[in-house]
């Protein structure tokens, strides 16, 4: 059963159900080409998306927390 919208918090899409995709149309890789610039997501895992169950969806999500932290693509 989904969320009604109103319960999901500002900011956190991954607890919505169906998990939206983080996609933000900003389809560029790293310099590295470990992560997409937009979407801070790696190519296996953009295309593993459209197939993936939300418990999938909801890993990379946190995956993707993790790197906002950690990664900066300012020189790039």
């Amino acid at each position: 059963m989904s969320e009604p919208a109103n319960l999901i918090p500002p900011g956190a899409p991954e607890l919505a159900t169906p998990v939206p995709s983080p996609c933000v149309s900003l389809c560029k890789m790293d310099a590295d080409r470990l992560y997409c610039m937009g979407c801070m997501r790696t190519i296996p895992e953009i295309i593993a998306w459209s197939n993936a169950d939300d418990d999938y969806k909801r890993g990379v999500w946190a995956e993707i927390r993790r790197r906002e932290q950690l990664i900066n693509f300012d020189d790039e």
